[in-house]
């Protein structure tokens, strides 16, 4: 009895997690993102009022700052049932400078609904968080929403989706109706129409529309002989019957979306509440679960690189990666994603990364700001804890008897620096507690103090990424703290190098001295430049900026030397003979060398390798860089040539016009990034408030001399 007891558990537990999805809501700004997770707490019962953006009155953008602008900017996490499934949902930000908030996201999930917008198709942003979901591995289905605006076609949406992103999409439904007239979608696996009648919620279904029978028929036909083209088994069925059935069809879809093969296409209106039902349908039928996901691996520790697995079992040992981290005064969450094991309140779990033991207090379901208090969680969940004060974004927490270190996320390189203070001298000591937070928080956030004048930098993604972090110390702390003009991360790139630079290091002060000869061949790494016509002067920061390697033979430097002039290496290029920013581009290689019986050591050849490569550098040639943006604007017509006349003033260069035949234009340009600092002031001034635009790194060039 007791084993038959124990299987059914075990069968109740494993139908629980295959009944899981973990799943991200990915997108430009604007397209609607944050409305498709509104609609969707609303019709899960979540919620029983819908939210607004517009309003302020949505659940998931509940930042006093979210709410002010009208975007998203913190990934929120929230949790609903649909169906039999359990939803673990995060909205994602949109705006480009919020775009490591998206990558930690997908480093934690298995699926991900990439929202559209039905005019503007596949825009900038859409482009780079599908790429990031495509860099993790993580499957995909397709909502293009909106349908019921203005210029809003499906096909054109299609088409950008295949040019742009590559994939096939794969459009299970055919709008009813367009622009105001869009009242639902024919559904192409079952043949029906689903309509949703104004002032009503409920969805309907019914047979296709007269009109619509023969395009759906074509439609459905097109999208079997597509489906077959991709899968084995959809292929075998069609060529002996000559048609799928709708199970098949069903399989085979889920099949090509977790192969990445194909995407599968739904489309809606989310602020008319018309197509969410069947997004849910979707989102539960070809989305994985936790165990359709391989078992997560990693190092057993920081030293031990042995690879450990762990496979998505509640009895394996607890495993969990920690992905965002809100460390307010009032307490501190750490939000996991669990990956094996289960976790119960009061276990003690291990942070690899540290070493330290952590007890967990409390264990919370989240829905965005609110919380619900549970006694455990298993493989698959995704859950906030209270109790480690310790662990970082990034950070592993497992059975202490079992350490495994996952991979953590990485954090793109900040490019705006500005300088925060205190306006009062008593709030000095509170404004660096708030920076030490901020940056805890969000590992994208780098802070600096300047040794010499003791200023604090901070450093970000972006002038509005600046902006909202400024803010927030203001909001949450209530410290009076303001920002000087911004500056960008410049760099300094060897452009001529020396060949056979000798240093001589001998230091005699009393005691053991410091003695270290070296011989140095110092020289540039010629950067890849694969399309010329887009920027006169564009550098590719794809190639290595350092490479180091050693010629010397008969063991005149001995090997653990060598690493120590790597390392010294290192150390000088922090800081470069121009104006003390970080030197890219650099190839060194050690040719010759001479040790001494007594004063030679590792911290000997370290230190000269330092003041060698220093004094290389200032013997050759440096060029000043200066990081690249590209911009995507989206203008009126009549304003087009007052825009383009203020990139030109800016040192941009335009690479693409393009008008969308809505009166509106879309301007592509490189621009440098310190000329933009204002620009969206400055563009709504020129376009009476009615141009947008967007911004993404875009490597970097060399800066205008003085």
């Amino acid at each position: 009895m007791r084993t038959i007891s124990t299987i059914a558990a075990t069968n109740t537990t494993t139908a629980t997690i295959a009944a899981v999805r973990n799943l991200g809501i990915l997108a430009h700004v604007d397209a609607g993102k944050t409305t498709v997770t509104e609609r969707i707490l609303y019709l899960t019962g979540t919620t029983h009022k819908r939210g607004e953006v517009h309003d302020g009155t949505t659940v998931t953008d509940f930042d006093p700052q979210e709410r002010d602008r009208g975007i998203t900017i913190f990934a929120a996490a929230v949790s609903c049932a649909w169906d039999g499934h359990r939803i673990n949902l995060i909205d994602t930000p949109g705006h480009v400078d919020f775009a490591d908030e998206v990558e930690r996201s997908l480093r934690v999930l298995d699926g991900a609904v990439a929202v559209f917008d039905a005019v503007a198709g596949v825009e900038p942003q859409s482009e780079s968080v599908w790429r990031q979901a495509e860099r993790h591995g993580v499957p995909r289905i397709a909502f293009v929403n909106k349908l019921d605006r203005a210029g809003a076609d499906l096909d054109t949406a299609l088409a950008s989706i295949r040019e742009r992103l590559h994939p096939l999409p794969l459009a299970v439904q055919l709008p009813i109706g367009a622009e105001d007239a869009f009242t639902g979608v024919v559904d192409l696996l079952h043949l029906r129409a689903l309509t949703w009648p104004d002032g009503q919620a409920d969805m309907r279904q019914g047979p296709v529309p007269a009109h619509l029978a023969d395009e759906a028929t074509a439609r459905r036909r097109a999208l079997e002989e597509n489906v077959a083209e991709l899968h084995p088994g959809a292929l075998e069925e069609f060529c002996s019957r000559g048609t799928l059935s709708a199970a098949t069809l069903a399989a085979a879809l889920r099949d090509l979306t977790r192969t990445g093969e194909a995407v599968v296409v739904l489309c809606g209106s989310a602020y008319r509440n018309r197509g969410i039902e069947p997004l849910l349908d979707a989102v539960a039928a070809y989305l994985p679960s936790p165990l359709d996901v391989p078992p997560v691996r990693g190092a057993r520790t920081t030293t031990d690189t042995t690879e450990e697995q762990r496979a998505p079992d509640p009895h394996q040992p607890f495993t969990a990666l920690a992905f965002k981290v809100n460390a307010a005064p009032t307490g501190r969450l750490t939000y996991l994603r669990i990956y094996a094991g289960t976790l119960h309140r009061g276990d003690t779990v291990l942070d690899t990364t540290t070493g330290r033991t952590e007890r967990v207090a409390r264990i919370l379901r989240v829905m965005a700001d609110r919380h619900t208090e549970t006694d455990h969680a298993l493989a698959g969940d995704i859950v906030a804890v209270i109790g480690p004060k310790a662990a970082r974004v990034g950070a592993t927490l497992c059975t202490p008897a079992r350490p495994i270190l996952l991979e953590a996320p990485v954090s793109a390189e900040p490019v705006v620096t500005v300088a925060v203070e205190a306006r009062h001298t008593a709030d000095t000591d509170k404004l660096a507690t708030a920076l030490a937070r901020l940056t805890e928080e969000d590992p994208s956030l780098r802070l600096r103090t300047d040794p010499e004048t003791g200023q604090r930098t901070l450093s970000g993604l972006g002038e509005l990424h600046l902006e909202v972090a400024v803010e927030k110390i203001r909001r949450d702390n209530g410290i009076d703290a303001v920002a000087g003009r911004p500056q960008v991360a410049l760099r300094e790139r060897l452009v001529e190098g020396v060949s056979g630079f000798v240093y001589r290091h001998a230091k005699q002060d009393g005691g053991a001295g410091q003695f270290a000869h070296l011989v140095l061949d110092v020289q540039p790494i010629q950067p890849v430049q694969p399309d010329q016509s887009a920027h006169p002067a564009r550098h590719d920061t794809t190639e290595e900026d350092f490479v180091f390697t050693s010629t010397v033979t008969g063991g005149r430097v001995p090997r653990e030397y060598v690493h120590a002039v790597e390392a010294g290496c290192r150390d000088a290029l922090a800081e470069g003979p121009l104006t003390g920013h970080p030197v890219t581009g650099v190839a060194v290689t050690l040719t010759d060398g001479a040790t001494h019986p007594k004063d030679s050591s590792e911290l000997a050849f370290r230190t000269a390798a330092r003041l060698a490569l220093r004094e290389a550098l200032r013997t050759g040639r440096l060029h000043l860089l200066e990081p690249l943006a590209q911009v995507n604007a989206t203008v009126p017509e009549d304003a087009l040539g007052a825009v383009l006349g203020d990139l030109a003033a800016r040192r941009g260069h335009v690479q693409a016009t393009t008008t969308a035949g809505t009166g509106t234009a879309q301007v592509t340009a490189l621009v440098p990034l310190v000329e933009l600092f204002g620009y969206a002031t400055r563009l709504r001034s020129r376009t009476q408030g009615r141009g947008t635009f967007t911004t993404r790194p875009a490597g970097y060039a060399p800066a205008p001399t003085a």
